[in-house]
C-alpha cells in the first residue's frame, strides 16, 4: 500500500487531485468509500473536531483501517480543522495519516510560530503523518449561507506562502485563493458559483513548494476546478455538498417507505445521494470523462 505521500506525488504527477471528504457517520463513510472504490482513485475521508468527537477518534481510525486493509484499497484519514495541540495529538496517537492544524485566525507571526511548534510535537510521535497548516481566511463552517463574507482582503501571497512554509515545516499548505467555507444558499439551489483565483494559486506554488490543498470546495465552478488542479491544487475539500446530498437522501428515503422504522431500510437512500456526488467530485479531480455538474 502507497503512504499518502507518495500517492499525493503521483497525482501530482498525473495531473490529478486527491478528493477529501468529510464525514460523520457511517453513511457518508460507506458513499465516499463506495465511489473511490466503483472509480478506482485513492480518497481521503476527513473530520473536524466535531465530527471527530460525535463519531469517536479511535472508532474512526479503527474504520477506515479494516476498509484499506480488508479491501488493500488507498483510503485515507485526516484530522480536519484543529486547533489545539491536545487535539493533535489525540488524532496523532489514534494512527490519522494527516491532519490540518488551522490557526489561520491568528495573526501571521503568531500562526507560523505556534504551527513550527505542532509539526515538531506531532512528528516526533508519528514521523509519517503530514501536517497541514492554513493562511488567509476562507470563513467558517461548512453550512448554507445567506450572504457571502468579504474575504477579499484576507487573500493569501506567494511572499506568505513562501515565509510560512520555510518557518514552519509543513508538508502542506491551505491558502486562501478565493475560496469559502459552506455554501450560498444559490450555490445549493444551482444559480451561482464560487470562482478562484487560479494566478494566485499559481504564483503560491512555484513559491512554496509544497502540497496544496483547496478547502471549501462545494460549489465551485467545474472548470476552475479544473484549472486549480492544473495551477498546483493537490487535495480538494468537498463538505457542503455532501451534507446537502445527505439530507436529501434521508428525507427521499422516509417520504418513500413513511411506516418503516427500520434504520438499514431507509438510510441507503442517503448512502446513494451522497455517492452520485462523491463520484461526480472523484471523476473530475481524476480527469474522468462524463463528469457531472457539481451542486
Amino acid at each position: 500500500m502507497h503512504s499518502l505521500r507518495n500517492l499525493l506525488q503521483e497525482t501530482q504527477q498525473g495531473g490529478a487531485a486527491i478528493g477529501h471528504f468529510n464525514i460523520s457517520d457511517l453513511v457518508l463513510l460507506k458513499a465516499v468509500f463506495a465511489a473511490a472504490r466503483e472509480l478506482n482513485v485513492p480518497v481521503l475521508v476527513g473530520l473536524s473536531e466535531g465530527e471527530r468527537e460525535f463519531v469517536g477518534v479511535r472508532q474512526i481510525a479503527a474504520l477506515v483501517r479494516s476498509l484499506r486493509e480488508e479491501f488493500d484499497f488507498p483510503i485515507f484519514l485526516n484530522a480536519d480543522h484543529t486547533h489545539s495541540l491536545a487535539k493533535g495529538v489525540e488524532a496523532a496517537k489514534a494512527g490519522f495519516d494527516s491532519i490540518v492544524f488551522d490557526l489561520s485566525a491568528l495573526p501571521f507571526e503568531e500562526n507560523v510560530r505556534q504551527t513550527k511548534q505542532v509539526v515538531e510535537a506531532l512528528k516526533a510521535i508519528n514521523s509519517s503523518m503530514l501536517v497541514e497548516g492554513e493562511i488567509g481566511d476562507i470563513g467558517t463552517g461548512s453550512e448554507i449561507h445567506d450572504a457571502s463574507p468579504d474575504l477579499s482582503k484576507a487573500l493569501s501571497t506567494p511572499e506568505e506562502a513562501k515565509q510560512f512554509v520555510g518557518s514552519t515545516g509543513v508538508d502542506i499548505l491551505a491558502p486562501a485563493v478565493g475560496n469559502m467555507h459552506g455554501m450560498l444558499r444559490s450555490m445549493v439551489q444551482g444559480e451561482t458559483k464560487k470562482r478562484l483565483d487560479i494566478e494566485r494559486i499559481a504564483g503560491i506554488k512555484r513559491a512554496a513548494r509544497v502540497f496544496l490543498t483547496l478547502h471549501g470546495g462545494s460549489g465551485t465552478d467545474d472548470e476552475d476546478l479544473r484549472k486549480a488542479i492544473g495551477a498546483g491544487i493537490n487535495i480538494v475539500h468537498i463538505n457542503t455538498e455532501l451534507r446537502v446530498a445527505w439530507r436529501e437522501g434521508l428525507e427521499r428515503g422516509l417520504a418513500k417507505q413513511p411506516d418503516e422504522v427500520v434504520p438499514y431500510k431507509i438510510l441507503p437512500f442517503a448512502v446513494e445521494s451522497v455517492k452520485k456526488v462523491v463520484a461526480s467530485r472523484l471523476r473530475l479531480f481524476n480527469g474522468q470523462r462524463h463528469a457531472a455538474q457539481g451542486m
